[in-house]
């Protein structure tokens, strides 16, 4: 029995990386490798780690697939989501250092509370307003950029060509309308390990 669920995790994660590496990408829907700063090699380095996250945050809590979300950029580890309680946030903290090859891990876990309708429906608008935002702005490579919103507060994981495109990202999460605060994980080109020639 426990055979069989090992193999179809297994094959759960071969095909969800296949997919993932050719129609979605690392940054989401109809990005391709070419817009990708990172290299080749970081990039397989950094979908591997994170299959390798998923696939242990899975066998501890299946309950971690659908609530916890995990973004891997350069060697450095980003979790998203909601768990139950403080102890969880810290196990899934410590499953994430041990992944081999983490330089960094930033977890902005929420402990659950009570599910709110109205506030959840805020959260999504404001996540969509903010890649209409950066999609319509020239001065942003949108594909760059994953955005999660919780309780009006915006986190943004990405990598920027520059400074300025850095600054221009943040500008406009502050320009929504109700968003409370802005939580910025952008990584500049120039500090990846290995930047494509």
């Amino acid at each position: 029995m426990i055979t069989k669920k090992i193999h179809f995790l297994f094959i759960l994660i071969i095909l969800s990386g296949c997919v993932g590496a050719s129609s979605k990408g690392v940054f989401g829907t109809g990005v391709t490798v070419a817009l990708d700063p990172r290299t080749l090699g970081t990039q397989i380095d950094d979908g591997i780690m994170d299959k390798n996250l998923d696939a242990r945050l899975l066998l501890v809590d299946k309950n971690y697939f659908l609530n916890v979300s995990t973004q891997v950029l350069d060697g450095r580890i980003f979790i998203t989501g909601k768990v139950e309680t403080p102890e969880e946030k810290l196990k899934i903290t410590k499953l994430a250092w041990e992944t081999q090859g983490v330089r960094s891990v930033r977890n902005d876990l929420k402990i659950k509370e009570k599910f709110n309708f109205k506030q959840s429906s805020k959260d999504i608008l404001i996540t969509s307003q903010l890649r209409s935002a950066i999609i319509f702005n020239k001065k942003i490579k949108s594909a760059n950029y994953s955005i999660d919103t919780y309780k009006k507060t915006i986190y943004i994981y990405g990598i920027a060509e520059t400074e300025d495109e850095k600054k221009e990202v943040i500008k406009e999460a502050k320009e929504i309308l109700d968003v409370k605060n802005v939580i910025a994980s952008i990584l500049l080109v120039e500090d990846l390990r290995i930047q494509k020639d």
